[in-house]
């Protein structure tokens, strides 16, 4: 039986090769900017989600049945945005920035926050985004007189591309889950 050194490479050795590494790892830091203004995003869902509350609710009594669930799919919609750029701020930052210490030792932490790798948030973001366009659909289905033929069956092909884009992605999930559990039994 061999035994193999596991002691990392000596920086040293190559000193260009190091200092192009290290440049290119700190180089994730670049992307905390776009998170930042992924908290601005969120502020402006804040926003949009009160203006239309404050707007719509003088008028609540005198909203027929179809107007209020209207409103009420525009607040849902804007609340899964809004929960879709949370998962993306807190594991896209996790996953390719760093770690949130003060996130971890608060007890309200969500569950899914530091173990959801990038395949989770491809699925979730998907789902997120099927959902989203699952309520506009039925905004529009609501409204269903106001639209076209051409209009509706397009709305249709886009949310069922949705549809399948998130099939498609949990198959190829469940195979690279399977190509791994073969290789490691493999090994």
């Amino acid at each position: 039986m061999s035994t193999q050194e596991t002691t990392p490479p000596d920086a040293s050795h190559n000193p260009i090769e190091h200092a192009i590494e290290t440049v290119i790892y700190l180089s994730r830091w670049l992307m905390a900017p776009v998170y930042l203004g992924l908290i601005a995003a969120l502020a402006i869902l804040l926003v949009t989600f009160f203006r239309e509350l404050v707007l719509q609710a003088p008028q609540i009594l005198s909203m027929d049945e179809t107007d209020v669930i209207l409103l009420v799919l525009t607040l849902v919609d804007l609340s899964l945005a809004g929960n879709l750029v949370l998962i993306i701020l807190f594991s896209g930052y996790e996953n390719f920035v760093s770690k949130m210490d003060t996130a971890h030792m608060d007890r309200d932490r969500p569950e899914w926050m530091g173990t959801l790798d990038f395949s989770g948030l491809k699925i979730k973001l998907i789902a997120s985004i099927v959902a989203i366009s699952g309520i506009h659909l039925l905004k529009i289905f609501m409204n269903i007189h106001e639209y076209q033929q051409q209009e509706l069956l397009w709305y249709v092909v886009i949310h069922l591309t949705f549809v399948m884009s998130g099939l498609l992605f949990a198959a190829m999930d469940w195979i690279e889950e399977k190509a791994h559990a073969v290789s490691a039994k493999g090994n």
